[in-house]
């Protein structure tokens, strides 16, 4: 076993009761699906305070191999997808760039952000839409962790390549280092039908982990710059407060069919791919929450984590890198510390 296959060790929570989004003290019965028109009109907040923020420091792709990823001793690899189960040309496509860079980037599992399956979950859609794409990195021994989205079947949750158990949120952690003696905690939250069983879980989850990498996959953004702003907000509500007590560090969600990457939020560094195979060409509508965006092509994420480094490559269908960049974990004591912001 190479040094970037890292231990892991999975813990799963019970599947929750009733099915709602619990908002504003209020039961709000789903997240918004439909299109909606952003408000990009706001102008960004002048005075008071700001959480810290990780400082992204664009990487150097290498002129021979195209790869930014350093390849660190031991460090974590894995991959980021979102919105891939069509089934069509643009999703293979996507698939078979991913293993050829796998050749260069020996990434050991990836993160799937949700809409994992546009079908009704029969065995030949898992085939044509699963097994059949992915069939190079499965039979490299790619482990999949699938996140719940909005056009997923039921039956997602007992789909044994998709790791969730019966579960529709879930946990795992990961080892990383030379000794592999350091942890990286990621946690699958369920945005479709949130509850206060879920965000009871979430809480216990997050403030069990020590002082390591804390990176949360799910389908809908907190923040966008395309269609659905408004479903962002009402998930906001929901999970930022929690994500920011527990020191979430990375949030990787779907549901917009582009990448964008976020100005980092409340000490968070977000990230949407959603576009792993459904495409919404000139879908983000570049704000000033827009620190990096892509909308003309399919594309994935790759990742890697090496101590308080996290380092990453966006790559489209065609092999182009469309952004790259570094950054160093905020300790707790740089969390506390809010910064003031002229007025």
């Amino acid at each position: 076993m190479s040094p970037s296959r890292a231990r892991a060790h999975v813990t799963f929570a019970s599947v929750a009761g009733p099915l709602a989004i619990v908002t504003a003290g209020l039961i709000w019965m789903a997240v918004s699906t439909g299109a909606l028109v952003p408000d990009h009109k706001k102008a960004r907040p002048t005075g008071g305070t700001v959480a810290p923020a990780p400082i992204v420091t664009p990487l150097v792709p290498d002129t021979e191999t195209g790869l930014a990823l350093p390849k660190k001793l031991g460090s974590l690899r894995f991959a980021v997808m979102g919105d891939v189960g069509r089934g069509d040309e643009a999703q293979y496509g996507t698939a078979a760039e991913m293993a050829r860079w796998h050749e260069r980037f020996d990434f050991s599992f990836v993160l799937m952000l949700g809409d994992n399956m546009y079908a009704a979950g029969t065995p030949e859609d898992y085939a044509a839409r699963f097994e059949r794409p992915y069939k190079p990195l499965l039979e490299k021994d790619v482990v999949f962790y699938a996140a719940s989205g909005n056009h997923d079947p039921p039956n997602i949750l007992d789909y044994p390549l998709y790791n969730m158990r019966g579960n529709r949120y879930y946990a795992f952690t990961k080892s990383e280092g030379a000794l592999a003696l350091r942890k990286v905690k990621f946690v699958a939250v369920d945005t479709v039908m949130l509850d206060s069983e879920q965000l009871a879980w979430l809480r216990r989850e997050l403030g069990a982990s020590d002082d390591g990498w804390e990176i949360c996959f799910f389908h809908h953004p907190l923040y966008t710059s395309g269609r659905y702003s408004t479903g962002a907000l009402r998930v906001r509500r929901v999970l930022e407060p929690v994500f920011r007590q527990f020191g979430v560090d990375v949030a990787l969600a779907g549901h917009e069919h582009v990448y964008e990457r976020l100005v980092p939020q409340a000490g968070i560094l977000h990230f949407t791919s959603g576009a792993g195979g459904a495409l919404r060409r000139g879908d983000v509508h570049r704000s000033y929450l827009t620190a990096a965006s892509f909308d003309t092509d399919t594309h994935f994420i790759l990742m890697e984590i090496s101590g308080n480094d996290l380092y990453f490559q966006t790559i489209s269908r065609t092999g182009q890198t469309v952004d790259t960049g570094h950054i160093e974990r905020l300790t707790d004591e740089q969390r506390r510390r809010p910064l003031s912001i002229g007025k």
